[in-house]
């Protein structure tokens, strides 16, 4: 039997240059090719209808850990974990994940080693090892990602969920894993769990249940030859497709309310009903036009009542867990305080707009927003009828009779009766009536809940504006006393769209932790007043968001260019004309409260993180400063410091896309005009003196500085560890030796310390900068270990990695810092990668091009890339000598160290330990970054960066 190739006419964008195929190998295995002979990566990914359902009965996990035991070794490639070392070094990345019917395996390659990377990938599928150690190895871990999701509330709920269905179901069961359910219970059976994995994987892993996708820079015919010789070899046992017939929910299981106690604080009311799946509908869609109107979030919307009566935060909508079989649509509801003693009215609104929408004729122009217009070809083949009925056959179930409500808060504590096995969440159960909904309903409030209006943001003008001057960097096309504007045309990807990012320099954004605290209760308020005119611009393909920064705050504005400027004029009409509304800062200190309090049920590594922080960056406030700043301030602190805040600023902007140079300045004229030069203008300009600067501490060459605490959260079992070596500051020669030794450590160090020592799930190895300061971070989280055993594991890694780099022959470090070289060129692959990338350059201060150049050998990734092809093996391993190894004369290292639960022992013993040679315990934290000097700063114009 020969390929089978398809002779569909593939829908595609207008834009899109790609070629496809569809193809049948022999073995069934169906495939998708992908040539675009302009890209610099490859990539593949392998979807296998195999899943957690499919977990034998009693063996919990073991897809799962299935997929895990695949990444390790084939015959054809022996040696361990050599499929990630080489995607790794080859300037890619990889991963898999396991859902309940499925299991997908995916990378992404630098173009030129596309077919060793396949070739390697396809032994996953073809013949791959499951040695005893590997597998006793691979359990570990898996139990340790189960322990870092023990205290996660997502992971809970879900899994509440699937514990309050029918048994006989497989969406009943618990899909991780765990140290019990792969090894203990299947040696109490007499199971030999390798064995079971390999008969897992020999009776369900059969190519005619798989679908491979290929992408890569060759012809289609090139590609499908290569698909062919190394696919065609994944064996076809003729498995028939699985099936999970049935519903998940019977009777009992329905029209049920199910108090859950979580973790953190924040009550989240969630219902779900029971449908029938729309998969089987997907050109009609109709689960996404109801999902349009009860998510909506503008006037007249359920959230809009919710929001104006101070019950809700936020409202998501839409259909989950579809299959042919079964789907749920649901809707999730943060609630307020005051949300909490309202739910009987909050679940009456929420049918009384069902109600509203099954007496409202659907009307055609809501299906028809769907439809950006970059999707028009794509959405014809998809969302493309507009069918009422189907929309009215869902809407018919989301019916009282099949619903479940789970209701999630603290409050619940010492009262829930019940516990889930798996997480041990603490839950009750109430049955609710028909009868109780209907009575819910009639003491509803009398809200003016309609159907929304036309969307005014919808783009009309889709015109490509021509560029007169092709420049390949940001030019600075406008400066005055009030702003700076960096212009960069839409060269590239020709599409109607632009990117603009205004930057707020507010020196009285941040000096006290009151006025941190101030300046985020001011965004947040003005993203709570935007919220209902800009939710239609999100619809119709604008983004916008403001966020505090460490100079003050930041404005972005993204989309279709048409109907870009309403969105940005309302946004800056909101600054101007700000004022404090005491509901809605009362609702929203309530929530910021909540987020401070929820701090300490952080992971250890994200506290070992924040200390890191905390530790090197100067003017950085500790959180519970922070939060004690937040219970004293109230609305007329706010609407005193508002005007303050603004009172001196300075304005940086960066204009992208498909805008032309006339317009990106009349845009910055504008809005000048309106803060600055209007009659009653709130802003002026900044002194010279006032302009801000973050700057780190400077860690002491030769001394190891170390930082011990126990972790916030008293149950979390996690330890972390982080161990920070901080090298250099700015300087384009050291940064891309720096880039080289992590690019070559960092799966060696994974593969030492998570995979054979066993340390912990999350193990890493990074670079870090801080304001232009560069560092190298290990990163370990661990039950198992506590973090100074973790710390002396790393110092043996790089102790043991120094033969790596002394013997490493002259072909690989010149392969090594080729792939580097491909990876730094990487293309851009749109306007928003290239915009992020040239903001950031703007923003920290060490752009490399010059506001008269727009020569690309200016550019700052040029210049690394010709610093990279300079760079001798010799100067690199000098570089670890003096900076990096273990007793290196320029070595700076500070150990960050959580201790968890299960090493609260090891902590009261290290902190009564004396202080070793060379060494420094860093007690208070804040009087160690006053006694220690600081580097200068690097931002505040162009060519600031040493070469």
């Amino acid at each position: 039997m020969g390929v089978e190739v398809s002779d569909v006419e593939f829908v595609k964008a207008r834009t899109d240059k790609r070629e496809y195929r569809g193809i049948v190998l022999p073995n069934a295995l169906e495939v998708l090719l992908i040539s675009d002979p302009e890209t610099d990566k490859a990539a593949a990914s392998m979807d296998v209808r195999v899943g957690s359902f499919c977990d034998p009965e009693g063996l919990e996990g073991l897809a799962h850990f299935l997929e895990h035991m695949l990444f390790y070794a084939s015959e054809k490639y022996p040696e361990e974990e050599s499929y990630g070392k080489y995607i790794t070094e080859h300037g890619g990345s990889t991963n898999a994940t396991t859902s309940s019917e499925s299991t997908n395996f995916y990378f992404d390659v630098n173009v030129d080693c596309s077919e060793e990377a396949l070739d390697r990938f396809a032994q996953f599928f073809n013949k791959p090892l499951m040695s005893a150690d590997a597998t006793l190895r691979e359990i570990k871990a898996v139990d340790s990602e189960n322990k870092k999701n023990l205290l996660s509330d997502s992971c809970r709920m879900i899994q509440l969920e699937k514990h309050l269905s029918s048994k006989d179901h497989p969406y009943h069961k618990f899909s991780t894993g765990n140290w019990e359910t792969l090894e203990i219970k299947p040696k109490e059976k007499g199971l030999d769990i390798r064995l079971e994995l390999i008969k897992f994987y020999e009776e369900s892993y059969s190519a005619n249940l798989m679908h491979l996708v290929v992408y890569g820079k060759e012809s289609l015919d090139n590609l499908q030859s290569l698909v062919e010789s190394k696919f065609s070899d994944i064996r076809n046992i003729g498995r028939e497709h699985f099936q999970f017939l049935g519903q998940p929910y019977s009777s009992e299981h329905l029209q049920i309310l199910v108090k859950a106690v979580p973790i953190t604080e924040g009550d989240v009311l969630r219902i779900k009903w029971q449908i029938t799946p729309t998969l089987r509908y997907y050109k009609e869609g109709p689960c996404n036009y109801l999902s349009h109107l009860i998510g909506h979030e503008g006037e007249g919307s359920l959230f809009y009542v919710l929001k104006k009566l101070g019950w809700a935060l936020s409202l998501v909508a839409g259909e989950a867990g579809a299959n042919f079989e079964y789907s749920f649509f649901f809707v999730s509801i943060g609630l307020t305080d005051a949300g909490h003693e309202h739910i009987e009215d909050i679940i009456g609104l929420l049918f009384k707009y069902i109600r509203l929408l099954q007496n409202s004729r659907f009307p055609e122009w809501i299906f028809n927003e769907f439809f950006p217009p970059e999707d028009w070809l794509v959405g014809g083949s998809l969302l493309s009828k507009f069918v009422p009925s189907r929309i009215q056959m869902i809407l018919d179930e989301l019916t009282p009779s099949k619903v479940r409500i789970f209701w999630e808060s603290k409050k619940f504590d010492g009262s829930a009766n019940l516990v889930e096995p798996w997480y041990g969440t603490p839950y009750s159960v109430e049955k609710v009536t028909p009868s109780m909904f209907q009575q819910w309903i009639e003491k509803a409030p009398n809200e003016n809940l309609h159907l929304p209006k036309p969307n005014v943001f919808i783009p009309t003008d889709l015109t490509i504006k021509l560029v007169q001057e092709k420049v390949k960097v940001p030019i600075m096309l406008r400066k005055s006393s009030f702003s700076r504007l960096w212009y960069k045309p839409d060269t590239m990807f020709l599409t109607p769209k632009a990117y603009i990012i205004i930057d707020f320099n507010c020196p009285l954004a941040n000096h006290t932790p009151d006025q941190e605290i101030l300046t985020s209760l001011y965004v947040r308020l003005l993203l709570d007043y935007l919220n209902a005119f800009a939710y239609d611009a999100d619809i119709a393909g604008l983004s916008y968001s403001i966020q505090q920064t460490v100079t003050g705050f930041q404005v972005r504005v993204a989309g279709f260019n048409d109907k870009l400027k309403i969105l940005l004029d309302d946004i800056i009409s909101q600054i101007e004309k700000f004022e404090v509304k005491l509901d809605r800062f009362s609702v929203l200190k309530e929530s910021m409260t909540k987020e401070y309090q929820n701090y300490k049920f952080i992971q250890p590594c994200s506290q070992a993180s924040y200390n890191c922080s905390m530790i090197l960056e100067d003017q950085m406030w500790p959180w519970v400063e922070n939060f004690e700043a937040l219970s004293h301030l109230e609305a007329d602190h706010l609407s005193e410091f508002a005007p303050k805040l603004l009172l001196r600023t300075f304005l940086e902007f960066y204009v992208a896309g498909n805008i032309e140079q006339s317009e990106a300045e009349s845009i910055v004229k504008h809005i000048e005009d309106t803060l600055f030069n209007a009659p009653n203008s709130l802003c002026k300009p900044l002194f010279p003196s006032q302009y801000m600067s973050r700057r780190a501490v400077m860690l002491e060459k030769g001394l190891k500085y170390y930082h011990q605490t126990e972790g916030s959260n008293q149950k979390d079992e996690n330890s972390a560890l982080i161990q920070y070596i901080q090298t250099h500051q700015e300087n384009v020669k050291l940064n891309v030796r720096l880039h080289l030794f992590s690019f070559v450590a960092s799966q060696p160090a994974f593969h030492q310390l998570r995979t054979v020592e066993q340390l912990g799930y999350i193990v890493y190895l990074s670079t870090r900068n801080d304001y232009g300061v560069r560092g190298l971070e290990f990163v370990i989280q661990s039950t198992l270990k506590d973090p100074r055993h973790l710390d002396t594991r790393v110092d043996a890694f790089l102790t043991m990695f120094e033969k790596k780099i002394y013997e490493m022959p002259d072909a690989e470090f010149k392969r090594n810092v080729n792939a580097l070289i491909d990876v730094k060129l990487e293309k851009f692959k749109n306007i928003w990668e290239e915009s992020s990338f040239f903001w950031a350059e703007i923003w920290s201060g060490t752009l490399m091009f010059d506001r008269m150049e727009a020569d690309v050998n200016a550019f700052i990734l040029q210049l690394q890339v010709e610093a990279l092809k300079k760079l001798t093996k010799e100067e690199f391993i000098d570089y670890f000598n003096q900076y990096i190894k273990v007793d290196a004369p320029k070595r700076k290292t500070l150990s960050v160290q959580v201790y968890g639960r299960n090493h609260y022992e090891e902590y009261k013993k290290i902190i009564q330990e004396e202080q070793s040679p060379k060494t420094y315990r860093i007690k208070d934290i804040f009087s160690f970054r006053r006694s220690r000097p600081l580097f200068s700063w690097s931002k505040g114009g162009s060519s600031h960066m040493e070469l």
